[in-house]
């Protein structure tokens, strides 16, 4: 039975990766289809690898380009970003408050739900307000990557000002978003993503 995980590779690091994967693995042969690269080893073992962004795979240019945007949204808060390459030109984090849920009953639980929507309304609106200044009002913005709760962002995207943003892989699971989780979010972002099956 194959044992198949995804890994996250720091561009810097991706040589060094290669290496040890042919190390523990055998001779391994790499072709390059669209914007993947494909190692097939000589035990049977082959990784797939995305380089960042979902851009064309180039070994020599695995570094994005460019100017993009990170796009983090939860109930609780929001981080935007407009990046040249790898290097933050200008970021905003906010967090709201929402209630959390009651296990009051009747009018009680419809007033919360009534006031959680509205809390978590507020905290989209602002994440659109920013997002459509940092990234939207910026021509260059090639692509964004978005994460958090997609419902959250499917939310922030609505807002007419922000429809021409494209949007691309990877999606980034992460909790409510603080200044330490954006930083964490754009190295991930900006690394290769490996889907390794290991025979």
């Amino acid at each position: 039975m194959s044992d198949v995980r995804e890994v996250l590779v720091p561009v810097e690091r991706w040589a060094r990766w290669r290496e040890n994967f042919a190390t523990r693995h055998g001779e391994t042969t790499a072709t390059v289809s669209g914007d993947a690269l494909r190692g097939e080893a000589a035990d049977g073992s082959v990784f797939e690898a995305r380089g960042p962004l979902d851009q064309v795979w180039d070994d020599a240019a695995l570094a994005p380009e460019g100017t993009w945007g990170v796009l983090l949204v939860r109930k609780g808060g929001f981080a935007v970003a407009r990046l040249h390459g790898p290097e933050v030109a200008e970021s905003k984090v906010g967090q709201r408050h929402v209630q959390g849920r009651t296990k009051a009953g009747g009018q009680s639980q419809q007033r919360f739900a009534r006031r959680r929507a509205n809390q978590a309304r507020a905290a989209y609106d602002a994440a659109a307000d920013h997002a459509a200044r940092l990234l939207a009002g910026d021509e260059s913005v090639e692509r964004v990557v978005t994460g958090g709760d997609r419902d959250a962002v499917a939310a922030v995207l609505e807002d007419p000002r922000l429809r021409g943003l494209r949007v691309v892989d990877p999606w980034l699971p992460v909790p409510d978003p603080r200044r330490s989780v954006l930083e964490q979010a754009v190295r991930d972002a900006t690394s290769v993503r490996v889907r390794v099956t290991n025979a």
